[in-house]
């Protein structure tokens, strides 16, 4: 069973290349000096059309989650966790938190960035709960 894949635009091109090099990468504004995610041609702030890519922090908190149960297919093994996470340079971005035990993740856990192959040459950005965090939730 093949997985959804993600399909690279020029837009998002950067974006992309990043996650192969374990590093996320975010547009930023140069008018408003903002963050946003996911890609556009313009800023979602300011409308300004000055953007560049800046490496970002990875560091972020989950704001919301769910625990998926029963996959869509056999190439989802379940259980997976798909979360909500304010990045902390603002945007917030759906992925998936990875942890041995979902039962440990709460609203407001602080994760950091992670990359996993989600197929051969694709890596996809996924969060672990910081070191901080596994310490207050044992």
């Amino acid at each position: 069973m093949n997985r959804i894949l993600p399909r690279p635009t020029a837009l998002s091109r950067p974006y992309w290349d990043g996650c192969g090099e374990g590093v996320l990468r975010l547009q930023q504004c140069v008018h408003c000096s903002r963050f946003q995610f996911y890609p556009r041609i313009i800023c979602s702030h300011c409308d300004s059309a000055q953007l560049h890519w800046q490496v970002a922090s990875g560091r972020g908190v989950i704001a919301s989650f769910t625990i998926v149960q029963r996959g869509i297919s056999a190439a989802y093994p379940t259980p997976y966790v798909v979360a909500l996470v304010d990045l902390e340079e603002g945007p917030r971005m759906m992925s998936q938190v990875i942890d041995p035990d979902p039962r440990r993740l709460y609203i407001g856990a602080p994760v950091d960035v992670a990359f996993e192959y989600w197929s051969e040459g694709i890596k996809l950005p996924v969060f672990r709960l910081t070191d901080h965090a596994r310490g207050e939730s044992q």
